[in-house]
């Protein structure tokens, strides 16, 4: 277990250059978040080995860019639609197997999506299926607005799937969704492999680690008790700091609990 920060927060500087700049102020633990086509791509998982490597640091998790379309492109009602983008899925698969990364993160559905709860979790089993033939696991995200937003929903996934689901635990999306981080943990602490942490407010629900009111230590308590081995990993957007002095102070404040 680790703490670290994803590239996600330097967006829109370039993928490479976000993993660079973290090596520069010492994160030796990363999320890295693919920004294009081009970034999933062999060739490409050679530039970022090259900076790992450089400065030493573990790639935990990489989180394709195609997100914000999987509702259309994966879990829509045409279904040859999702066999194809399995094709572009698999080579994010690839990349994140071959920069040493063990999961690879996906948001899903929005809640509006056209398809049968049984077809999802259909589907997103052969997700996980092509993810294990590169030795890495496909994980789901609790994000807000979409389907796994929900609790109910992910035990339903785990009903289905059983082992093979595995949880990102993201805390904003958590509170973005109306619902409280810790029991949220607590509730699934035995099937989180990874999560991403960021702090809130009443009237800010991202903030970096430190500024705000949420109980660190509690959730890390919850996790030590189903004996989580995984990372915590900062996942801030851009306006949530001003440079990287935050996100090093932040990095910092979560290492001295």
């Amino acid at each position: 277990m680790s703490f670290g920060i994803s590239t996600s927060c330097l967006y829109p500087l370039e993928t490479e250059k976000s993993l660079d700049m973290l090596g520069k102020i010492g994160v030796k633990t990363c999320e890295v978040f693919l920004n294009s086509p081009s970034e999933t791509t062999l060739q490409f998982a050679k530039i970022l080995n090259e900076v790992r490597n450089e400065y030493g640091i573990k790639i935990s998790s990489v989180h394709p860019f195609s997100s914000f379309a999987e509702t259309y492109m994966l879990f829509s009602a045409y279904g040859r639609r999702f066999d194809d983008m399995l094709e572009f899925y698999k080579r994010t698969f690839e990349v994140t197997a071959e920069v040493g990364a063990d999961f690879s993160v996906i948001h899903g559905a929005l809640t509006n999506a056209n398809i049968s709860e049984t077809e999802y979790f259909e589907r997103f089993a052969k997700l996980i299926e092509e993810g294990k033939k590169f030795g890495i696991a496909a994980c789901h995200e609790n994000v807000n607005r979409h389907l796994c937003e929900s609790p109910e929903f992910i035990e339903k996934m785990i009903g289905y799937l059983g082992d093979d689901f595995k949880l990102v635990f993201d805390v904003k999306q958590a509170v973005r969704a109306g619902f409280s981080p810790l029991e949220f943990a607590e509730k699934f602490k035995e099937r989180t492999v990874h999560i991403h942490i960021s702090d809130h407010t009443e009237s800010a629900d991202c903030i970096p680690p430190g500024k705000g009111v949420f109980n660190f230590k509690k959730l890390m308590e919850i996790m030590n008790s189903a004996d989580y081995k995984g990372d915590y990993i900062i996942e801030l957007y851009r306006e949530n700091f001003s440079d990287t002095a935050d996100l090093k102070s932040a990095l910092l404040y979560m290492q001295n609990l």
